[in-house]
């Protein structure tokens, strides 16, 4: 039996061994109308191998691409799209740029926060006092989500003026219970067609052993 570490490294794993051996075979055949022939239907199975491809507008020019990459640039064919120079194998991808928010409470997320800022730009009125009651409830449920051990309305008020900056002071919301919160919780996973067992849609969950 051959191992893996013995085997010629592939050059793109995405698209397979069997691949890599089918470009060795088309350089090896002397007539180039055939060879053609053989770099189209090897396009065609690296289209299917690898379909995340697709969502790329080009996708069918970076086919040919790597098709020369992983035949180490020897493929001489005629391509739909002119052979890419040989420095390409060799170019590192950009290195991907992280969000630069900082987030001081990371279980209400980013999302929530531009929602409290974007609720006190609100004309005053019963539409800016029922967005601050449910974001102000948000926060609580996501904080009990995070941690059901404890939780002070009095703490929930302060990161709520903490985020709002002060312009969100607790007048202008009413916090709901603890035990209201975590009931809702409760009587919304029972009454999820997923979670009934009584339908022909529940799907336990697979235990981890």
């Amino acid at each position: 039996m051959e191992y893996n570490t013995a085997r010629k490294k592939l050059i793109i794993p995405e698209y397979g061994r069997n691949v890599q051996k089918m470009a060795s075979w088309a350089m090896e055949e002397k007539d180039k109308d055939e060879r053609t022939k053989i770099a189209h239907l090897i396009i065609d199975i690296m289209a299917k191998s690898n379909p995340n491809i697709y969502d790329s507008t080009d996708y069918r020019h970076k086919l040919w691409d790597h098709l020369h990459v992983i035949s180490d640039f020897k493929l001489d064919v005629d391509s739909l799209f002119p052979k890419p120079p040989k420095e390409l194998s060799k170019t590192k991808p950009e290195r991907l740029k992280y969000s630069e928010n900082n987030i001081r409470f990371k279980h209400y997320g980013n999302n929530i926060v531009k929602m409290l800022e974007k609720a006190t730009e609100y004309e005053e009125g019963p539409e800016k006092v029922a967005l601050i009651n449910f974001l102000a409830n948000h926060l609580k449920k996501s904080y009990l989500l995070w941690n059901r051990n404890s939780v002070q309305d009095e703490m929930i008020k302060d990161h709520i003026s903490l985020l709002s900056k002060n312009q969100i002071n607790p007048d202008q919301y009413e916090l709901s219970s603890t035990g209201e919160i975590l009931f809702k919780t409760r009587k919304r996973r029972t009454t999820n067609p997923r979670n009934n067992p009584s339908n022909g849609s529940y799907k336990p969950r697979r235990r981890i052993s």
